[in-house]
């Protein structure tokens, strides 16, 4: 017996006066599939179920009109109200002549069990629904940071640019490593997320370490976790960027600031998948993809990176063109930039004019995107009523340089200076040999050295 509404089965030979009252749904017996009508209002059954009360009921005591319903062959009947999370949802009734008061404390035990196991049914399905809405909500979001971070967020339809995302779209699916090598600022780490969320770990962790900020002394830690007393200040067991990333993809980035006796061990992590955590001889396992990335040359690195390593990190290589060799994608980074930042701090809309494009075009740009982002992100914040000035560095290039122009000795130097950092950007710090920076400046490798010591240019203090 439960409480119920209007039931089609029953309605016609017991009708309620009001359809809409609740009502005890009486069936009975389970074989021949009768069902009755019990009023909540008017009855005494309807009456102890409002004060969520059991009964014993003689047969010699049964009246039909006080009870609400009619039982054929009448017998005594024991009642056990049902509690459904404090609201009485209905009866658990046995009809038998010889039932007694122990017959009560029985049901009673069975209504406790019965409940029990109908209260963990609930608990099973809201916590089903809970995880069904968990799992849509997870989706959505991953949708979210997809369009965020996937090639619709890449800005740009340059021949560089396009020779890039091909090169994404042909490794994302693999488990290869990946060098990504560029100058700071051109947006390494978002192609190295572009390679994740389009491979088959999308749905695991990208873990991003940035080498160049971790001191020496705590890499491998950081790499690979420590035990409780390893060290000192090893006050608790930690776990490495190795154990974040398992079954995911670790995101080197600075690799080549990696510490040259921490890069052995690096390199039996890619070899072997194993490595043991500081203060701990037991292996541990794990399934990581590795996507680095530098600004440096690595193959003639000043700290003697690793050769093999460098093999190792380098299975798929990809160049991140500058934003001086795109230069055609500056109109849309510069408007999407402006859009973001009027967004950001609340700034009416600002179209950029023709001029203020080619102004900007015209720009060498040696901080790349970064540099553009900041620049328009400084004259929106300088903005008023819609209107934007770049405050751009003066540069002197072979982009605005006239042949009737008149220079002097500082502005010839810096037209030298930055002419031989192209060279050596174009070369990627090759200074000598066939394609070195020598050979396209026209002069020998030791003129070119000793220009590079009278301008206070080290080649390792430039960015490839």
């Amino acid at each position: 017996m439960q409480i119920s509404q209007a039931c089609p089965l029953c309605s016609l030979d017991n009708p309620l006066s009001n359809k809409s009252e609740t009502a005890l749904h009486l069936s009975y017996p389970i074989n021949e599939k009768k069902y009755h009508y019990v009023p909540i209002n008017g009855t005494k059954l309807g009456n102890w179920t409002l004060k969520k009360e059991s009964f014993l009921l003689r047969k010699h005591e049964f009246n039909p009109h006080e009870f609400g319903f009619q039982i054929e062959n009448a017998s005594n009947l024991v009642g056990q109200v049902l509690d459904v999370h404090g609201n009485a949802s209905g009866y658990i009734m046995i009809m038998g002549d010889d039932l007694n008061e122990d017959d009560c404390s029985h049901l009673n035990i069975l209504s406790k069990i019965s409940m029990s196991a109908i209260h963990t049914l609930f608990v099973e399905q809201e916590i089903k629904l809970l995880k069904q809405r968990l799992y849509i909500e997870n989706s959505l979001l991953k949708e979210e940071i997809q369009k965020q971070h996937d090639f619709g967020f890449i800005i740009g339809h340059s021949s560089e640019l396009k020779k890039v995302l091909e090169k994404v779209e042909m490794v994302a699916p693999t488990d290869a490593s990946v060098l990504i090598t560029g100058q700071s600022g051109t947006g390494k780490e978002l192609i190295a997320r572009a390679i994740h969320e389009k491979s088959q770990r999308s749905d695991k962790p990208l873990i991003k370490v940035n080498c160049a900020s971790i001191p020496r002394e705590l890499f491998e830690s950081e790499f690979f976790g420590h035990v409780k007393g390893a060290f000192t200040g090893a006050h608790r067991n930690r776990e490495g960027r190795f154990h974040m990333a398992n079954g995911g993809t670790l995101f080197l980035d600075e690799v080549g600031e990696i510490p040259l006796e921490l890069q052995s061990k690096l390199l039996r992590v890619l070899q072997e998948d194993q490595f043991e955590m500081v203060g701990d001889d037991q292996t541990q396992t794990v399934d990581v993809r590795i996507i680095a990335a530098t600004n440096q040359n690595l193959v003639n690195h000043p700290n003697n990176f690793r050769q093999d390593l460098y093999y190792r990190l380098s299975v798929f290589p990809i160049q991140c063109p500058s934003l001086q060799e795109r230069c055609e994608d500056i109109p849309l980074l510069a408007q999407h930039f402006v859009e973001q930042a009027c967004k950001h701090f609340n700034k009416p809309s600002i179209m950029l004019t023709k001029q203020q494009i080619q102004e900007l075009k015209n720009h060498d740009w040696p901080g790349n995107i970064r540099e553009l982002k900041n620049l328009t992100e400084r004259a929106v914040i300088a903005s008023k009523n819609g209107l934007c000035t770049f405050e751009i560095p003066s540069s002197i290039t072979s982009k605005n340089f006239q042949s009737n122009a008149i220079l002097t000795q500082t502005e010839i130097q810096e037209l030298e200076k930055n002419n031989i950092v192209n060279a050596l950007t174009k070369t990627r710090g090759k200074i000598s040999g066939i394609g070195g920076a020598a050979e396209l400046l026209g002069m020998m490798p030791s003129t070119l050295a000793s220009r590079l010591a009278k301008l206070g240019l080290k080649k390792e203090d430039l960015l490839f």
